[in-house]
């Protein structure tokens, strides 16, 4: 049996191929740390987990549910817009649910693109968007994110390609994977650059809670809505990655076109996890403010940890992790993640997975506990690491 050919260039996940790795390795009598996936260790509230069990013990919520969602996720989700964002969403036309922003990714995909349609992908970025694209049959078109530019689209160098081939622009802030918060302006740049190209900006929203005191969305710009979606996801601001809890929130026009193609993929989301996920975005300030103050300190950690390689790299990031320049004396990030996996049974991210110009870079996650942080730090002291020479 012959797989299609729409597998062709498509790979296995590199996170899947390394987790069999490193479960060979554990096999095998070592015990690695995994400073290298951003899965929250951290558990959601106490009430979210509640309402779950609570609401599962019922007879009348065990079948098929609306492919919109339920109205009061979808209702929670625009008073969360409107709390956090100031961003005004109707909730029975402007906001669809999805069982994780990832699903999302590929449902705006094949709703819009056709064989041959070009889009626009960061470099670096999140490897999805490349997959998904490339599945639906469009093709990536890559811009380059640089450090000396904020890690910010070049939007005078775009100019200059041919954008008639383009019907989608993906991008992230805070982005993944540097970390970089946004610029004043940048926003309003990308849903100008949208119009006047026709083009379809999606913002891939999950990390702005993260070590971020001002979350901000794309929508919030004036006119977004005319030329943008956004997607977001409970996974790293409620520590709910396992519960698969998305959304995608945009014009009318673009919830009722992706909900096409949505509808025929699954039968909506166990009712229960709709209502958990409901009061998880009810939670207040003081939610965000206990998570992040643990994240704090496990980012002490991690630029303990990324000194000793003599890494170089911007203590204004964002999101669940720290991205960083490795010593010249390496030739990439590739280099640097096997000499700790296998000098120091340390597991940390090569950056070339995210595109080519991550190459000279790696990340580090802050998905672990503070104490597995200085046991990483000890045994790359104890080893043999000539500490990035």
């Amino acid at each position: 049996m012959k797989v299609a050919k729409r597998l062709d260039g498509i790979g296995e996940y590199y996170f899947s191929q390394k987790l069999r790795e490193i479960d060979g390795l554990n096999k095998q009598g070592k015990s690695i740390i995994n400073l290298g996936i951003g899965s929250p260790d951290l558990p959601p509230h106490p009430d979210v987990i509640n309402v779950l069990q609570e609401e599962s013990k019922r007879a009348d919520v065990h079948a098929y549910q609306s492919y919109k969602g339920a109205a009061v996720l979808r209702n929670a989700i625009s008073e969360w817009y409107q709390r956090w964002y100031q961003v005004t969403l109707h909730p029975d036309t402007e906001v669809l649910p999805l069982m994780g922003s990832k699903e999302g990714i590929m449902h705006i995909c094949m709703t819009y693109l056709n064989k041959g349609d070009e889009v626009l992908l960061p470099d670096p970025g999140y490897p999805t968007y490349t997959s998904a694209v490339k599945l639906a049959g469009g093709k990536p078109v890559y811009f380059t994110l640089k450090e000396k530019n904020n890690y910010e689209p070049d939007f005078e160098k775009l100019e200059k390609k041919s954008l008639k081939k383009v019907k989608l622009m993906f991008v992230n802030y805070p982005q993944m994977p540097t970390g970089q918060l946004p610029t004043a302006g940048l926003f309003e740049k990308l849903v100008a650059f949208g119009k006047k190209h026709h083009i379809l900006i999606v913002h891939d929203n999950p990390y702005s809670f993260i070590l971020n005191d001002t979350p901000l969305s794309l929508l919030a710009v004036e006119g977004a809505m005319d030329t943008a979606v956004e997607l977001n996801s409970l996974s790293k601001s409620h520590n709910m990655a396992g519960w698969r809890i998305g959304m995608l929130c945009g014009a009318k026009e673009r919830i009722e076109e992706v909900l096409r193609f949505k509808s025929n993929m699954d039968s909506g989301m166990f009712l229960p996890l709709q209502l958990a996920a409901a009061k998880a975005l009810s939670l207040g300030k003081e939610w965000q403010e206990e998570v992040n103050a643990v994240y704090r300190q496990r980012q002490e950690k991690a630029t303990e940890l990324l000194q000793l390689l003599g890494c170089t790299f911007s203590r204004h990031q964002a999101g669940l992790f720290l991205w960083a320049r490795i010593p010249d004396g390496y030739t990439d990030g590739y280099a640097v993640s096997d000499e700790v996996l296998y000098g120091a049974d340390v597991f940390i991210t090569p950056g070339a997975i995210f595109g080519k110009g991550g190459e000279k870079y790696i990340r580090v996650s802050l998905c672990a506990p503070v104490e597995k942080f200085e046991t990483a730090i000890r045994r790359i002291q104890e080893s043999k690491i000539q500490m990035g020479k």
